[in-house]
């Protein structure tokens, strides 16, 4: 009988992988695809189709420059265009999947992804449309604010129809 001050350090065992922090380049690939087809869905939505149904576009750059207070309308662009790529797919990765986990049923995954992006609607209409720019919340919820929504709908369950597509190849 050996002391637990003189036990044999355990192994850990060699077929388990080592957890890491950091997503894999499998994920950081699947998150630039989903961001790039979810942000080419989103333009066309609000670029070609709401201007039939509400008279106009969705301006998602004037959001960025009346948040942040910019003139630049390259540089709205970029930071739109950033965010749709890289930031919210990696917060699909990161934080709706996991969060989906924890539901006592499981959810089917276009129900995650319709869920994640009316999670991006309250946070592009709420928090950076009125809490930060100053507008009504929502946008008094007008034709405007529905367009965001459907754009955002569709926007999450794109996201998240790739990343089901992707895990389904791995």
């Amino acid at each position: 009988m050996t002391s637990i001050g003189t036990s044999m350090p355990r192994r850990r065992k060699t077929d388990t992988p080592p957890v890491s922090p950091l997503p894999s380049a499998a994920a950081i690939l699947t998150v630039l695809i989903a961001g790039a087809v979810a942000s080419g869905l989103w333009e066309i939505w609000a670029r070609a189709i709401t201007p039939l149904f509400i008279g106009g576009p969705l301006e998602a750059s004037a959001l960025v420059k009346s948040s942040f207070g910019i003139n630049s309308s390259f540089l709205a662009e970029t930071i739109h265009i950033v965010t749709g790529v890289i930031a919210y797919p990696l917060g699909y990765l990161l934080v709706a999947r996991p969060l989906a986990k924890y539901f006592p049923i499981s959810l089917p995954w276009p129900i995650v992804g319709a869920g994640f992006g009316v999670g991006l609607w309250v946070f592009a209409m709420y928090v950076m449309a009125h809490l930060v720019a100053g507008f009504p919340p929502f946008l008094g919820f007008g034709n405007l604010a529905l367009a965001s929504l459907y754009g955002h709908v569709l926007y999450g369950v794109a996201v998240a129809a790739i990343f089901r597509l992707r895990d389904a190849d791995s």
